[in-house]
């Protein structure tokens, strides 16, 4: 058999319109692109190419799914033919666009941008799929062309696409669980995907049963704590004052005559470790507490962990030292402060004590959920 052999065969299967001989020339064609490809001049694959291009159309809808079929796998597979293939019906272009290799990057964006759902979904489960055209998947705003994206753990996704994935989960239900699950997540969008998760479950759970609110605050943050801790690969280090600060608190234990002292010395970084532990407060909440302006918050606390008038006076005196050591409280605003104090009830104290102990993007994802249901409900 002679090297032009081949393509002879070709063109006498391209004038037999018949199915089994359209079928046979599928079968030839898948071979001479496969394990006989490599004895084909450059011409001879040029000659098959122009006449597969030229018989696709005519060929019958099962005939160009089986064509696409042997040729998804074929590396040496003609680029038109593919192309034409990628933006056939469904059922004819599916192989191709799941397995084909030969498909280029701009190819498979513009088969997003300009065929079907169905055609999506195909893209979206390829074995590879490039950032940018994962970029192309989630433009097409459909949930479950992305949801199978985010399911699909080979396909890349840049940050900023995750990040903004991330942000969609707030309201999009069916992208928590893929995303919880990809190993490229960074820790810090895990982290925050994991409170949405734990809000929106919170959310759910309070419109369908009469629980406790602070206690089922208390289990989803305890949960969520868990979770981050089991997935950080390196857990963020205390500083020496907060590992100062635990040893006390676990050897003799905190109270707010050592705050005080502590304070008086001018060791503000261990005073700040000190004040954590004892109110269960940390930054950067802390530092807003410790600091506000007003120091209404200091005082809210201070009543709620049942230190006295002559304890905290001095405490947020002493707090609002400027750096040369000298006092900066105006005696109208230490007047008002300490009204407040007196005013607070220690049981609205202990509930705002307990409302800041919690967690802050727990926080920030109960209240971000809340503000996108008052915008739902403001829509027509």
């Amino acid at each position: 058999m002679t090297a032009t052999d081949p393509v002879k065969d070709l063109l006498e299967l391209a004038r037999d319109r018949s199915l089994a001989a359209r079928q046979t020339l599928v079968d030839m064609i898948g071979d001479l692109f496969c394990e006989r490809g490599a004895v084909l001049t450059e011409r001879e694959r040029a000659l098959m190419t122009e006449i597969l291009d030229k018989l696709v159309g005519d060929f019958e809808g099962e005939v160009r799914r089986q064509l696409a079929e042997r040729l998804a796998d074929k590396p040496a597979a003609p680029q038109n033919v593919i192309d034409l293939l990628a933006n056939d019906e469904i059922e004819v272009a599916r192989p191709v666009l799941m397995r084909s290799r030969v498909l280029r990057e701009a190819d498979l964006i513009a088969v997003v941008r300009n065929r079907t759902r169905q055609h999506q979904l195909a893209v979206a489960m390829r074995q590879e799929v490039s950032a940018p055209v994962a970029d192309a998947l989630v433009e097409t705003g459909d949930s479950g062309v992305i949801e199978a994206l985010l399911r699909n753990e080979s396909a890349q996704i840049s940050e900023a696409t995750m990040a903004y994935l991330v942000e969609q989960a707030r309201t999009v239900d069916s992208f928590q669980e893929p995303l919880v699950g990809r190993g490229d997540l960074d820790p810090a969008l895990a982290d925050k995907l994991y409170w949405f998760v734990s809000a929106a479950l919170r959310e759910h759970l309070l419109s369908r049963f009469e629980l406790p609110v602070s206690e089922l605050d208390d289990a989803l943050e305890a949960a969520t704590h868990k979770l981050i801790a089991g997935a950080q690969a390196q857990p963020v280090r205390p500083t020496a004052a907060q590992k100062l600060a635990r040893q006390i608190a676990q050897s003799r234990g905190i109270d707010p005559a050592l705050l005080l002292k502590v304070l008086r010395s001018g060791e503000i970084p261990l005073f700040e470790a000190l004040f954590a532990e004892f109110s269960g407060i940390h930054p950067p909440r802390l530092q807003h507490v410790l600091y506000e302006t007003g120091g209404k918050g200091l005082a809210l606390v201070c009543k709620a962990l049942d230190i006295d008038k002559a304890t905290f006076t001095p405490i947020y005196l002493l707090s609002r030292r400027g750096e040369s050591g000298e006092q900066v409280v105006e005696p109208k605003a230490l007047s008002t402060v300490m009204t407040f104090f007196a005013s607070v009830r220690p049981a609205d104290a202990h509930e705002v004590l307990r409302s800041w102990q919690r967690d802050n993007a727990y926080q920030d994802a109960i209240l971000a959920l809340a503000e996108d249901s008052r915008v739902d409900a403001d829509r027509p």
